[in-house]
């Protein structure tokens, strides 16, 4: 059933563009203004495009976007979906699917942190080498399809080494503050509390979020090479430096940082 939906929303949007993106992006909390760098080809809402679910969060633009990022071909990802808002975590990946049968040959994740390392501050990008799964669910777990991916993959590889090396030697070269790291996910839609901040950096976190595994757990899934990159919003550790912090803030820091991000991501395909 999966595969056959998969396909379905293929036909779809190759039926509305015969665009052959090479890239995916997904685009997260603040960091929607990438696409203004795109020469777009085509947009098609999420709303139009079959078995896709509906983006809610107020800075998410909701569709997938085909268009040259520099002159380099990609489909990014408008909007991303969150387990907290309701759906199920095949819903919230199965995008990164579609894309996959669409042609990419490679994603990059994007999203927006809380710092649980000391050293690092707000505008901060951490390039990701291992993740902390501490999500109640699983995008795959139940029936497994063959032709998506196999019953048991390997996660030693989650997040491509070649792409994470050249983004940290890219960052370096444009004066950008870049740090590999660990992303922990968490299910929210809370903020975590102090003492979740503090257990989270003593399992060894840098980060914490609230997105972003499920997908480079389907890419991984489908031998798909995933490189995340997370712009820490606002610092949580130690517990003397965590403030209140709404999604206004978070935006705000994530959105005056995103041209950091932008500049990355552009270098980094251009070498691709």
């Amino acid at each position: 059933m999966l595969y056959e939906e998969i396909m379905e929303a293929v036909g779809f949007i190759q039926s509305k563009t015969n665009f052959q993106p090479r890239s995916g992006i997904v685009l997260g909390t603040g960091l929607g203004n990438l696409t203004d760098d795109l020469d777009v080809e085509s947009e098609i809402p999420y709303t139009e495009i079959p078995h896709f679910a509906r983006s809610t969060v107020e800075s998410h633009k909701g569709k997938l976007v085909f268009g040259r990022l520099g002159e380099h071909p990609v489909v990014v990802m408008a909007g991303r979906f969150h387990w907290y808002e309701g759906w199920s975590m095949q819903q919230v990946v199965f995008p990164v699917r579609v894309m996959k049968f669409l042609g990419i040959e490679r994603i990059i994740i994007t999203n927006a942190s809380g710092g649980v390392n000391p050293h690092l501050r707000g505008g901060d990008l951490v390039v990701v080498k291992d993740h902390i799964n501490m999500l109640p669910d699983n995008p795959l777990r139940g029936p497994n399809d063959e032709r998506v991916g196999p019953r048991f993959p390997d996660l030693l590889h989650t997040y491509d080494s070649s792409l994470r090396e050249k983004c940290l030697e890219l960052a370096a070269q444009l004066n950008i503050r870049a740090f590999e790291g660990v992303y922990s996910a968490l299910p929210g839609p809370n903020l975590e509390t102090p003492a979740e901040y503090a257990m989270l950096r003593r399992l060894g976190a840098d980060c914490t979020g609230m997105s972003s595994v499920p997908e480079a757990l389907a890419a991984r899934h489908m031998e798909l090479p995933a490189l995340m990159i997370s712009l820490v919003s606002n610092v949580s550790f130690p517990p003397s430096a965590i403030k209140e912090t709404s999604l206004e803030d978070v935006i705000a820091v994530a959105s005056e940082a995103e041209p950091k991000l932008r500049q990355l991501v552009k270098s980094l395909l251009s070498t691709i």
